[in-house]
């Protein structure tokens, strides 16, 4: 099973200090990790949200809404794709990461598969 594990720092200004070294250091021995035991598919960072968008689609309208976007909470500073076995290994691999770059919330997703069928209904509970 794939999941989509999405990093929303803790922090009231995403614009904060880069990594120290020793942070690099660490963040770069989890990925390895998590490559040599095949879990890693893709991972990356996010660039700052005032150089995004938000595309919204309501009542037959487009609207567009440059950033920055002030709810914290909702930023999303990075993500990383992985292929695991259960659930239950996709949320440790989810507490390892934020041991690592400390504070903050891993937002733990499954993708659908195509045995899945293609719809939100195809999946039952028991199989999450």
């Amino acid at each position: 099973m794939r999941y989509l594990c999405i990093y929303k720092p803790r922090k009231d200004d995403e614009l904060c200090a880069d990594p120290t070294e020793a942070e690099m250091i660490a963040m770069g021995k989890l990925i390895d990790e998590m490559t040599r035991a095949g879990v890693l598919l893709a991972t990356e960072g996010c660039a700052p949200s005032a150089e995004g968008a938000r595309v919204k689609r309501v009542g037959g309208e487009t609207i567009v809404t440059d950033g920055p976007f002030a709810e914290a909470k909702e930023l999303i500073a990075g993500f990383c794709l992985i292929q695991v076995q259960t659930k239950a290994e996709a949320v440790e691999w989810g507490r390892r990461f934020l041991e690592v770059v400390g504070e903050g919330e891993s937002e733990i997703r499954r993708l659908y598969e195509p045995a899945d069928g293609g719809g939100c209904r195809a999946i039952p509970p028991e199989a999450s």
